[in-house]
Parts: structure tokens; sequence; C-alpha cells
């Protein structure tokens, strides 16, 4: 690897994708006996053993692009058009939740009494809890577009504090989801209205835990000075996931809480 002659990165064996797809079947295997039989344990001992897999194969990566040099040019461009693409998957994902609940709002079948939301269904009122998630996201949008620039400029200090400031407003939007739940008046077995709203905030939701765990990790590896002014995909990555995570809310916001109530 001292004396190659390309830029590209040739990874080395690595134990982690053939135990990851064998912790994600135990995983599943563990759903499917949570669902019928009504037991966790199975399901609890998959997912530990793929965040410990996922822990240590990130680790890797980190090593090879941070310490071992083997990130050049080429090989970003290949990881930021890998990001392009799944974050395209991702609009795809959700492109799917936004065409069930226009097909059922649009032209509400019989079933639902002709009408939207349907009747006994009380929607949340936008301008409460949504419109300040809302604030929230677009907020932290600013800020980690700041944490990025000052990275850019060198100046760490203000890149910590900014990116501190975005992963405690990912928090705090995720904590206001989940008591708005605790608080909904329907559930997602009411009707197609309940199945849609669910799916659609409870998928964003989670975006919103993985987004914030993405740059709680780059909060960690820029403390460690990982990063650097000209080299920081890493970064970058996770910032243009969370751009992504807050142009969805926005759809949802619009769609589902504003004009679907």
């Amino acid at each position: 690897m001292l004396h190659k002659n390309h830029p590209y990165h040739l990874v080395e064996v690595s134990p982690w994708p053939i135990l990851g797809a064998f912790s994600a079947l135990i995983m599943m295997m563990g759903l499917i006996k949570w669902f019928h039989l009504y037991k966790n344990n199975l399901f609890l001992l998959g997912t530990l053993i793929t965040l410990m897999i996922m822990y240590q194969w990130w680790r890797d990566i980190s090593r090879e692009g941070t310490y071992q040099g083997l990130h050049t040019y080429k090989v970003v461009m290949g990881l930021r058009w890998g990001m392009i693409l799944f974050i395209t998957s991702e609009v795809f994902f959700f492109v799917s939740f936004f065409w069930a609940f226009f097909h059922s709002s649009l032209s509400p079948s019989i079933e639902l009494g002709m009408l939207w939301p349907p009747k006994e269904v009380i929607p949340f009122n936008p301008l409460k809890i949504p419109l300040l998630n809302t604030l929230i996201l677009l907020t932290s949008g600013v800020t980690v577009t700041w944490a990025h620039h000052s990275l850019m400029e060198n100046n760490f200090t203000q890149a910590i504090q900014s990116l501190g400031l975005t992963i405690l407003l990912g928090f705090y939007f995720t904590a206001l989801q989940a008591y708005e739940y605790l608080e909904a008046p329907f559930s997602i077995s009411d009707s197609v209205y309940g199945s849609t709203f669910f799916m659609a905030t409870g998928f964003h939701g989670l975006h919103v835990i993985i987004g914030s765990t993405f740059l709680l990790v780059c909060l960690l590896r820029l403390y460690m000075n990982h990063f650097s002014p000209i080299h920081h995909f890493g970064f970058e990555a996770a910032a243009w996931y969370w751009h992504f995570v807050d142009v969805v809310w926005l759809f949802l916001y619009i769609s589902v809480y504003w004009w679907g109530k």
C-alpha cells in the first residue's frame, strides 16, 4: 500500500460486512419473535450486536481517513457521490409516504365517510408543538451551517459551540415529538389518517435521531482534531443529511399538519 501507483483505496479484508449481515439477520428474527411470542430478548441482542459492529466498522473508516491518509481526492469524490445517492434514495422513501397521504386526502374513500380528516379524528393544532418543532429544525439548520463555515475558517471554538447547539436542538425536537405522540388524540390504527401520520412523522423522527447521533460523532471527532478546514467530508455528509431532514420536515409540516387538518 505504501508504493501504490494509483489514488484509489483498495480496502483490506474486514470481518464487519459478514458479521453485520448476521447481526441484521438475528435482529430481524428477533423482531418476528417479538411480534409472535411477545418476547424481545433476541431482538435486543441483535440490536446490541449491530450497534457494536457499526461502532467498530466506522472506527476503522475514521482511522483510514484520518490517520492512514487513505481518503485521497478520488476516494472522497466517491464518498460524496455515495452520500448524494443515499440521500436521493431517502427522498424517494419519503415520497412513498407523501403519495399515500395525498392519495387518501385528495379523494377520501367511502370507508372514510368521504371526509378528510375522517370523522372522530381530531388532528393536531399546527400552531402549537408542530410550529415550535419547525422553528427548532430551521434554527438547527442555521447552526450546522455556522459550524461548517467556522470549521472552514479554522475557528474550532465556534465550530464546537455551534455543532453542540445543533445537537441539543435535535434532541429537543425528539423530546417534543415524543411528548406530542404521548398526547395524541388518535393512534396509528385510526384509519389511513393515523397510519400515514405516524408512519411519515415517525420515520422522520427516526431520521432526526440518526442525524443527531451522526452529528454527535462528528462533534467528538472535531474535539479530537480529526477534521481540518480542507479535509472534513465526514462532517459535510452529516450536514447534508441534517439539511435533508430539515427539508422533509417542512414538507411534512405544510402538508400533514397544516394543509391536511
